[in-house]
């Protein structure tokens, strides 16, 4: 059989518009699917387990004892403030890494996101030798000033800042690299200086950017554990974070534990939920 034109149907196709196109399969390979389940059990089962066992009759009076309470307030204005050092210093630390091109960027860049790897113990020791009493900085700091950071409130926060704000560094520094340049150069030509041009045409363009930053900043510092009880140590109303509470809970009340780790799940939900346009939707 042919076609009008006295080709083949075959042929008529291609010139028509190609070969027809085989129905691919879609279903997914028994060796990927058994994993990739196994993955998803191992991630969720464990929460899963902390909410069937959570003590729900007494969770009321375990989240509104004064420790409780004493641990929640210090850890939130701790990470609020380990997360204003992370903006200050690291907006600026991530525009000198996207916008300008200096020997030994990528060796900066490599100690910028040390901490992300680094053990949170070692970094509380790192801190020990910087800025304790006996440090190379924390000498001085003690010296010359009175300053002593170690086993206080201001340790607990500048521990949560080294260990955040490389989260906040790297978002900021991968939205300006996705920001185009020419705004900034527009406004140089206009007789804006470079800081002017900054702060009034590449904050509002990358102001997403340093929101996602540091709402993940906030949530790492609000849950640091080993650089805070190293450098800052575990004491009630002074350095004793939730993290650090919780530890503290499991060896005496599990049940306090479990509810403590109750609420920094819901944190860690909500830090989701808040970033899922940016994390959670396909491109």
């Amino acid at each position: 059989m042919t076609s009008p034109a006295g080709k083949p149907p075959a042929a008529a196709g291609v010139l028509r518009g190609g070969p027809r196109r085989r129905r691919v399969r879609t279903g997914v390979p028994l060796p990927l699917l058994l994993p990739a389940l196994t993955g998803v059990a191992f991630l969720i089962v464990p929460l899963v387990a902390l909410l069937v066992r959570t003590p729900w009759h007494s969770l009321p009076a375990q989240l509104t004892s004064p420790d409780v309470w004493q641990a929640l307030k210090l850890s939130l204005i701790c990470a609020t403030l380990a997360t204003g050092v992370s903006l200050v210093i690291g907006v600026p630390l991530a525009w000198l890494l996207a916008r300008v091109d200096f020997p030994g960027r990528g060796l900066v860049r490599a100690l910028v996101t040390l901490p992300l790897v680094l053990p949170p113990v070692v970094g509380g020791v790192a801190l020990l030798m910087a800025l304790g009493r006996n440090g190379i900085v924390g000498r001085w700091l003690d010296s010359w000033f009175g300053i002593t950071l170690p086993f206080t409130t201001a340790g607990v926060v500048i521990a949560e800042a080294f260990v955040a704000m490389p989260f906040l560094v790297i978002s900021v520094e991968g939205t300006l690299r996705a920001a185009d340049p020419r705004y900034e150069e527009a406004a140089a030509t206009l007789g804006a200086s470079r800081f002017t041009a900054f702060r009034r045409v590449t904050l509002p363009l990358i102001a997403p950017g340093i929101a996602a930053g540091a709402v993940l900043a906030w949530a790492r510092a609000l849950g640091e554990f080993g650089a805070t009880i190293t450098f800052a140590g575990n004491f009630p109303g002074r350095t004793q974070t939730m993290p650090l509470a919780v530890y503290l809970a499991l060896q005496s009340d599990p049940e306090a534990a479990i509810a403590l780790s109750l609420v920094l799940l819901a944190v860690s939900i909500a830090v989701l939920a808040g970033l899922r346009d940016r994390w959670m939707r396909a491109g």
